[in-house]
């Protein structure tokens, strides 16, 4: 079992960058995949970035890509999403996960944490 803490979130306006951070315990981290998601208020879950165990592969949603940077530390424990040129759009409340494999879909989730971009 994998536990996530998120960390990172705030306030920016609009066109700034912030850096979310997901620390994960367990001593088998590079045994998991690794995503970022998003909620909105009144909307579903999205998926945002996902990493590979190894993070030489990576994936992002339309709606970030070119902004986003997602990427990971295996040594570490850690999961990283740099967001860069934010927009209000991108307010919701980001969630880590981690999956075992491809087929197995993401298990474990962190707590969350806000991201609001002001106009």
């Amino acid at each position: 079992q994998v536990q996530l803490v998120e960390s990172g979130g705030g306030l920016v306006q609009a066109g700034g960058s912030l850096r979310l951070s997901c620390a994960a315990s367990g001593r088998i981290f590079n045994r998991y995949d690794m995503g970022w998601f998003r909620q909105a208020p009144g909307k579903e879950r999205e998926f945002v970035a996902g990493i590979n165990r190894s993070g030489l592969s990576t994936d992002y949603a339309d709606p970030v890509k070119g902004r986003f940077t997602i990427s990971r530390d295996n040594a570490k424990n850690t999961v990283s999403l740099q967001m860069n040129s934010l927009k209000p759009e991108d307010t919701a409340t980001y969630y880590c996960a981690a999956r075992p494999g491809v087929l197995e879909g993401y298990k474990y989730w962190g707590q969350g944490t806000q991201v609001t971009v002001s106009a």
